[in-house]
C-alpha cells in the first residue's frame, strides 16, 4: 500500500540508496518533475516537490528502471517487489 507520508519517501530512498543508483534533490525545471540519467545511473528529482510528487516521481522511475537488487534487505526487496506488481494508484 502506498502512503504518502515522509517515512515512506524515506524508505523508498534507503531502497534507492542500496541499489547501484544515486538519489540527488536539485532546482531545475523538468517537464515530468525528475531526470534520469541511465548511464551515470542518477537520478535527479526536483527538490521543490512536495512529499507527494517526490513520492510519485520516485515510483514512476521505479517502474521504468530496473535495479540491482543483489544489496537489498529483505524489507527493500519486498518493498521493490510490491511496487514493481502494482499500478500506482493516486
Amino acid at each position: 500500500m502506498i502512503k504518502y507520508t515522509v517515512p515512506f519517501l524515506t524508505k523508498l530512498e534507503d531502497m534507492i540508496a542500496e541499489s547501484d543508483y544515486t538519489l540527488r534533490y536539485e532546482k531545475g525545471n523538468f517537464k515530468s518533475g525528475y531526470c534520469l540519467l541511465r548511464d551515470q545511473k542518477i537520478i535527479i528529482i526536483n527538490k521543490f516537490y512536495t512529499t507527494e510528487g517526490k513520492i510519485n516521481a520516485l515510483l514512476d522511475i521505479l517502474k521504468t528502471v530496473e535495479l540491482e537488487t543483489t544489496r537489498f534487505t529483505e524489507k527493500s526487496q519486498k518493498l521493490y517487489e510490491e511496487i514493481t506488481q502494482t499500478e500506482v494508484k493516486a
